[in-house]
């Protein structure tokens, strides 16, 4: 059993070697720890320094392409190394690497394929009162579209099986916490909390600038997933909307019309027929993306298939379960 503990870095030379001293070497029922940095087009030395504290995997960008990219390429490269669970934390140590016996024991235990480490915000201390308000409130839509029961949405402190890293495929430009879970929970995946400790803060977030700027950017990532997954509910409902909108001013000139009136409300008659046809079109529409989200399960489907060729292919080629420390330039 191995697992491998990864961490997303942009420009985290002074932050990674304490986030490094602070994780496990050794944890009851796994075999291996190694750990695996992504450096994100840093330019501060961090891959230097993640080399020269000893970890097992380096992968880096040549640009910043944002966090959702580096916890793809995190995920891929553990994948290629041979890992039975994945970790992920952030480099600024931000989370307790004390708990991961803890935020692991629920796949070791076969019950869970994915595991949300809950910061218990609304008692955090670290957390001020507007923050703890809106990670609720966020959290409380994350679990309504994904339908899991995930108390701490954008936790970035999380575990993930290998079964189910081959099938989750990350596409956001922002964030990955919101898109995995609805992912997730439309691949009808086992997910779970347990409660984990924080630190406090070193440094403001390099994800976003202000908290407007992050709920713009996690809206617009949980409303792309989410449509991505429900396309033709979303289309249906939609255009059902528009076509029940349709009917009121049709009724409003039939009464008029009814009445010898009809001539001054053809208005009506337009504005109601216009509607009536977007709601068709938007249904239609809702039938076509349908069509295009079960071509792209094919697509996922044959991605997984790929990627459990790709890590048998380079056990075979090693000779064992898992390859050298992977040294590479994405």
């Amino acid at each position: 059993m191995k697992l491998i503990i990864q961490i997303p870095c942009y420009n985290e030379a002074e932050s990674l070697p304490e986030t490094l001293l602070a994780l496990p070497r050794e944890i009851a029922g796994v075999d291996t720890v190694e750990y695996l940095v992504i450096d994100d087009g840093s330019r501060d030395g961090t891959s230097e320094v993640a080399r020269r504290w000893g970890v097992h995997h380096i992968v880096r960008h040549r640009t910043n392409r944002g966090l959702a990219a580096a916890y793809q390429s995190g995920i891929d490269a553990a994948l290629a190394a041979g890992a039975d669970i994945i970790v992920n934390t952030d480099a600024d140590n931000q989370y307790d690497g004390r708990d991961i016996p803890a935020l692991i024991a629920p796949i070791l235990d076969g019950r869970a394929d994915i595991v949300i480490g809950d910061r218990q915000v609304r008692t955090n201390s670290h957390f001020g009162p507007g923050k703890q308000w809106l990670q609720a409130l966020g959290s409380a839509v994350v679990q309504r579209l994904s339908r899991t029961q995930v108390t701490d949405a954008v936790s970035g402190f999380r575990a993930i099986s290998r079964a189910a890293a081959q099938r989750i495929f990350i596409t956001s430009r922002f964030s990955y916490t919101t898109e995995m879970l609805i992912q997730a929970g439309g691949k009808r995946m086992a997910v779970t909390s347990v409660p984990i400790r924080t630190n406090a803060a070193l440094r403001p977030s390099r994800l976003f600038r202000n908290i407007p700027q992050f709920i713009m950017n996690t809206g617009v990532t949980m409303a792309r997933a989410w449509a991505m997954y429900n396309p033709l509910r979303l289309f249906v409902v939609t255009g059902t909307l528009a076509a029940l909108a349709g009917l009121v001013p049709i009724l409003r000139f039939l009464y008029y019309f009814a009445i010898g009136e009809g001539g001054g409300h053809v208005q009506s008659l337009v504005l109601g027929g216009v509607l009536l046809m977007l709601g068709a079109i938007s249904i239609m529409f809702g039938i076509v993306a349908d069509l295009v989200g079960r071509n792209r399960q094919l697509l996922e489907t044959t991605l997984e298939r790929v990627r459990r060729i790709e890590a048998a292919l380079t056990a075979d080629s090693s000779g064992a379960v898992s390859p050298a420390p992977l040294k590479r330039s994405a």
